[in-house]
């Protein structure tokens, strides 16, 4: 559970960066890039929450 929750926090970091530099080249316009900037702002807080500061003693417990 903890990688799929990984997989989808870098996904939703790629999806906040990666928007950037396709406006910059012109393959998107900027209305897109902030619309896809914006979930992948949301997805990243709801997911990485669960899974970034915890200690080892909590990451042993579950």
């Amino acid at each position: 559970m903890k990688i799929l929750l990984k997989i989808i926090s870098f996904a939703a970091l790629a999806l906040t960066l990666i928007p950037s530099f396709l406006v910059l080249n012109g393959i998107i316009t900027p209305e897109l890039s902030k619309t896809l900037m914006l979930a992948g702002t949301v997805i990243w807080f709801g997911s990485a929450s669960f899974w970034m500061n915890k200690t080892e003693k909590e990451e042993e417990i579950g």
